[in-house]
């Protein structure tokens, strides 16, 4: 049975990937791969990389799904967590963290690709997390293989102008 719930702003995103990967009981030194757009992706999965620094984990940021061009999420005093140059093997990933800026139209990334990803790190949980509902209309939900998906709607969009 799948469970759905409703939250809101960036608490919501990042409260229920804590409590998630909380609840997977990982070993502090566990990897957590995040797969993404570099540049759009990037500052939301150190977004959710902050949320889960107290963990322990090791964490990783692969542009697209391109593991040669792994790099190191690492805590940066006074900034936060960034992707840093440091390369990083992808070996015994336990969670492989999904961002829907891959299944952006012209991406050169297909759903059978992530889900071959997903499948090749055998055992390894999968979770999504997109906005604007990415994964449902790019046709990925029946495909990659979601252990937990986080949807975040950004609407309405307010913009104001002050007049000099």
């Amino acid at each position: 049975m799948n469970e759905s719930e409703s939250l809101r702003g960036i608490p919501g995103i990042l409260r229920p990937f804590k409590e998630y990967i909380k609840s997977l009981n990982l070993k502090e030194g566990d990897l957590v791969v995040y797969y993404g757009c570099v540049g759009t992706c990037t500052p939301f999965v150190e977004l959710l990389a902050v949320a889960i620094r107290g963990l322990h984990l090791r964490q990783a940021f692969v542009p697209l799904i391109d593991e040669a061009k792994a790099h190191t999420i690492h805590d940066v005093p006074d900034i936060g967590m960034q992707a840093s140059g440091e390369p990083l093997a992808v070996t015994e990933a336990r969670v492989l963290v999904i961002m829907g800026g891959l299944a952006m139209p012209l991406m050169p990334v297909t759903k059978e690709q992530v889900r071959d990803l997903t499948i090749s790190h055998c055992g390894a949980k999968v979770v999504g997390v997109c906005f604007q509902d990415m994964f449902v209309r790019a046709g990925w939900t029946g495909t990659v293989p979601f252990d937990l998906a986080i949807n975040a709607m950004i609407d309405p969009v307010t913009v104001t102008r002050w007049k000099n």
